[in-house]
């Protein structure tokens, strides 16, 4: 027992992952958003395969970054996360085009391919917990599940806004309510944390996405017309705010004691 406890704390000093705060549903609902304002704006500055080309090189330097940090360190973690947000919301969008598939089909072919990653993971570790991730092969499995809910909510998003035609207002305000559903659930209702994580993870792409996209497109679209330049400015501001802040404060690593 007293070699038990010290492991267990060491184990999870070394996890690779932020504390599922407040500031984290925050920040990740913000970088779902930035990354989808900054794919768009990319996608029409730049040629598509310019566009995807610049993306991989900013994506495989952040996750390089992020697997050789030894524990837990804010801006590389959240660095990571943008990236995946806007080179997943590149290729989700490229691949579908290129397949010929519609929105429903892409998404309904995600949800297969993200139940497959989390039966790769489950089978091989046991655990699909954030608070266990402090090997190589976890890490791995977390940030292959990370990918693929971001292209799934890129897909559930498109489907919500463009082929059942709500807009991305209304889709973002359905998605805002859709995100609390595994909380009561959990909080009321007793449904496992874990599961009740990733389904509000998933959804966190939509709802930032749908936001951000209602915030850029021209009013003729049924936006703010802000430009997707300036979501994806605006947006950056903020996330290195609140970035900074928890660098600072440590806001997001659990107690030690």
């Amino acid at each position: 027992m007293e070699q038990t406890v010290p492991l267990a704390r060491t184990r999870h000093l070394l996890c690779k992952v932020p504390e599922a705060t407040v500031y984290f549903w925050i920040i990740k609902v913000l970088t779902t958003g930035m990354g989808e304002a900054a794919a768009d704006y990319l996608d029409h500055a730049l040629s598509p395969v310019l566009a995807v080309a610049l993306a991989g090189v900013g994506l495989v330097a952040s996750l390089t970054l992020q697997f050789t940090a030894r524990r837990y360190v804010a801006w590389i973690y959240w660095l990571a996360i943008v990236m995946v947000s806007v080179f997943g919301t590149l290729v989700a969008d490229g691949v579908r085009l290129a397949l010929g598939l519609s929105y429903l089909e892409s998404t309904l072919g995600l949800v297969v391919v993200l139940a497959l990653v989390f039966a790769a993971w489950y089978a091989s570790e046991k655990t699909l917990s954030i608070h266990s991730i402090h090997t190589r092969r976890r890490e791995f499995f977390y940030w292959a599940a990370v990918m693929t809910t971001f292209a799934l909510g890129t897909a559930a998003g498109d489907l919500t806004a463009r082929t059942l035609a709500l807009g991305y207002l209304a889709s973002g305000v359905l998605f805002a309510v859709v995100i609390a559903v595994p909380a009561v659930a959990h909080l009321r209702f007793g449904l496992n944390a874990i599961l009740a994580f990733w389904l509000a993870y998933i959804v966190t792409r939509p709802l930032g996405a749908s936001f951000a996209d209602w915030a850029a497109v021209p009013p003729a679209a049924g936006g703010l017309g802000l430009g997707t330049g300036t979501v994806s400015v605006g947006l950056a501001i903020v996330i290195l705010g609140l970035v900074g802040f928890l660098s600072a404060t440590r806001g997001d690593v659990a107690s030690q004691s």
